[in-house]
């Protein structure tokens, strides 16, 4: 009954599929809307796909009743669907951009794709896309059905999204998400330190951070992607600093100046970046422009939050003063 619901027949087409009189075919529906607490037929339709009864756009899902050929069981190569987080929501589908709708609507697609592979409930994406002033109506399976068609594309029955019974997933091995692909570089490059081929690590971590292209997430509502953008933003700052300490390590002195008087500027605050930019300078023999570094940024803490230099700027600017090249853990260039 359900699927035929949900395949748009009317109250007389599904009594002639089912061989049973057309006036018992609306309390067989009431029973089921009762059972399954649906409101009304619209919400039994959405359900129906919502379940996989029914594939968006493609009518019911059929199963082969015949044998089929060799060549009919080889598949086609799967479309790819991109989807990037790392700026504004875009999603792409073969190269072509694809519109996710509305920014509720977007906020969904975020949680699913920022918790690949793993089943979120439906709890928890009301909390995390609407916070505190949820929806009035339960428009989580309506977001759902949307973006499975939306994602789906024409050129497969498939959805990349399931249903299980705790919830809904958005299928790994179906989609690529940028901040995925960010966590696998990040990886590569730890292994290439380890390895002692800083210069591998480089390329790795420069790759991650050419995936960025703006502020994550960029004008996402809800408390789980303000939270996610704050986790992105400081892990690219984080990958940033990574990168740098190696081209210090590999002796790629001007390199790292550059990229770190730019970041300086942007967080005059931070301590670390300091530390480095100072070391780069020394390096690059520019001793007292190191030193100009830590009397700005002493300047700054002090008038922007009433704190000293930490220990790490303090002990840097002491090695300078020394010329302590080797207490600065500047060795000779690394493979």
């Amino acid at each position: 009954m359900l699927y035929a619901v949900g395949c748009g027949l009317r109250d007389n087409e599904i009594a002639a599929v089912l061989a049973i009189p057309e006036d018992a075919v609306a309390g067989h529906l009431a029973r089921i809307l009762v059972k399954l607490e649906l409101r009304d037929r619209a919400a039994a339709i959405v359900h129906a796909f919502d379940c996989g009864l029914v594939a968006p756009g493609r009518g019911p899902r059929r199963r082969a009743t015949g044998p089929v050929s060799s060549a009919g069981t080889r598949r086609a190569p799967e479309p790819r669907l991109q989807i990037s987080m790392l700026g504004p929501l875009r999603a792409w589908r073969d190269g072509q951009p694809l519109d996710l709708g509305h920014l509720r609507q977007q906020a969904v697609l975020t949680a699913l794709a920022l918790c690949l592979g793993r089943t979120i409930s439906q709890q928890e994406l009301l909390d995390g896309v609407w916070g505190e002033e949820p929806p009035n109506t339960n428009v989580v399976p309506v977001y759902i059905y949307r973006l499975r068609k939306i994602l789906r594309g024409g050129g497969s029955p498939d959805s990349v999204i399931e249903r299980d019974r705790c919830g809904y997933r958005l299928l790994s091995g179906a989609v690529t998400v940028d901040v995925a692909r960010v966590e696998e570089l990040v990886t590569a490059a730890g292994a290439a330190e380890r390895a002692g081929e800083l210069t591998e690590a480089v390329r790795a971590c420069s790759q991650a951070l050419d995936l960025f292209r703006g502020e994550p997430l960029a004008g996402q509502p809800g408390p789980f992607a303000e939270l996610e953008r704050l986790r992105l933003t400081e892990r690219r700052i984080v990958l940033v600093q990574r990168k740098l300490e190696w081209q210090l390590r590999l002796g790629r002195h001007s390199e790292a100046i550059a990229e770190l008087s730019a970041l300086a500027v942007a967080q005059p605050l931070n301590e670390p970046v300091a530390t480095m930019l100072m070391r780069a300078l020394y390096l690059g023999g520019r001793q007292a422009d190191a030193l100009a570094v830590f009397d700005r940024t002493r300047r700054r803490l002090a008038d922007d939050l009433g704190v000293s230099p930490g220990r790490m700027l303090r002990q840097t600017h002491q090695m300078i003063l020394r010329g302590d090249e080797a207490c600065l853990g500047l060795t000779g260039p690394t493979r």
